[in-house]
């Protein structure tokens, strides 16, 4: 039965990464997450069921427009394909428990401001905001082990980020730093610490990866979103088995 459940999961994650999608690519231009349908963004055909098949769909057109011919871009099936990994992997961790709510709503912020950050450098607070909102509402009802830790986590979070912020004068954008906040309420005070020193060093790596490749200044902005993201769910999925595995390799 438990395979059952996570296949459904998975089809249940690559549908609604379709939607992240949209919604990444259209809430930072302040555009309708309805209106107009899909469409290409080359010869503006509006999408069939066939073209709308999340993964398969790409594979299936060879990634290019069955009209014009036009590429379709890689981070619509790996984000589809991602989140519906996440999702799955959701339901294996945490079971059919209250937290299986917070973890999907939490993999649904990151798939997204993922999303709109890889687009356009940026974290919307339409989508931020309203997601942070519910996660606070939700760790009253389902709190972390210490009631408050929540409430501190994301108040050392916001601190921390809005600290670099000023210390590197402007290095880090306002979305960062509110997206931190919302980290600090799903993992804590700990896992907030955790999750930035792994941004940190996932940031740092794939800056160097790009500036070789695209051999570009050093001051070339990088999008911090998607590291940040990476660095929260590997805290949240499994830094405390990490954690432990270090102090036990220190001791």
């Amino acid at each position: 039965m438990t395979i059952t459940y996570a296949v459904f999961f998975f089809i249940f994650g690559l549908v609604f990464g379709s939607f992240f999608n949209v919604v990444g690519l259209r809430v930072p231009k302040k555009e309708s997450i309805a209106y107009p349908p899909s469409h290409c963004t080359n010869c503006n055909r509006q999408l069939t069921a066939i073209d709308l098949v999340p993964v398969l769909s790409f594979l299936f057109l060879r990634g290019k427009c069955r009209t014009c011919g036009s590429k379709i871009h890689w981070v619509y099936p790996l984000m589809e394909f991602v989140t519906g990994a996440l999702f799955t992997l959701s339901f294996l961790h945490f079971g059919f428990t209250p937290e299986l709510a917070i973890a999907i709503l939490f993999v649904s912020l990151l798939v997204i401001i993922t999303v709109s950050d890889i687009a356009y450098m940026l974290i919307p607070d339409r989508v931020l905001l309203p997601f942070a909102a519910v996660l606070l509402v939700l760790r009253f009802v389902i709190p972390l082990d210490s009631w408050w830790d929540s409430l501190l986590g994301a108040v050392v979070g916001f601190s921390l980020l809005f600290l670099i912020a000023i210390l590197s004068k402007g290095g880090m954008g306002g979305g960062d730093i509110k997206l931190f906040f919302a980290i600090g309420l799903v993992v804590g005070t700990a896992g907030t610490l955790m999750t930035l020193f792994f941004a940190s060093l996932i940031g740092a790596i794939v800056g160097i990866i790009q500036l070789r490749i695209t051999k570009q200044g050093r001051k070339t902005p990088i999008p911090f979103g998607p590291s940040i993201a990476v660095g929260a769910l590997i805290v949240y999925f499994y830094g405390f088995t990490i954690l432990d595995w270090y102090m036990g390799f220190m001791g």
